[in-house]
């Protein structure tokens, strides 16, 4: 750091090296964020079949959802909407994603559909409380973050 003396009023103007100053804020932000890598959430919503999975597959150039093996006619249908969570860490020009990607299946599958969207709500309710359980506690150091984010 180099001091230099201003004008007479006795402001003195100093020389940043570095990452230092919060001009450069940004750029500290920028550079601890790449560094931890991002996490985000998605719920994918739909009828059976209609290629959620492949769509998650392809948009992010990674095998996140098995291939599903075709279930015979006479198979027992699924009853009701089954949410379930699956996680993959993906790593791109050196920045990391933790994707969870939250799928519902089971949702339009059945002959009445008028309540399928109820336990996709109470899921995204129930996450959303437990995240402000945990902002409202005493020590808030390692909060996990499950909410949806799209």
């Amino acid at each position: 750091m180099k001091s230099t003396s201003g004008n007479a009023g006795g402001v003195q103007k100093k020389k940043m090296n570095g990452y230092v100053g919060f001009s450069n804020y940004p750029n500290q932000v920028h550079r601890r964020s790449v560094k931890r890598g991002f996490s985000f959430t998605l719920m994918i919503v739909g009828e059976s079949g209609i290629g959620k999975s492949t769509l998650i597959n392809t948009l992010f150039d990674n095998k996140i959802f098995p291939d599903h093996e075709e279930s015979p006619p006479s198979a027992e249908p699924v009853k009701g909407v089954d949410i379930t969570s699956m996680s993959a860490d993906i790593q791109e020009s050196g920045v990391k994603l933790r994707l969870t990607v939250v799928d519902t299946p089971g949702f339009g599958d059945s002959i009445n559909n008028e309540d399928a969207w109820q336990p996709i709500l109470e899921n995204i309710e129930s996450r959303f409380d437990a995240y402000l359980a945990q902002e409202n506690r005493v020590n808030r150091s390692k909060i996990s973050d499950n909410r949806i984010d799209s």
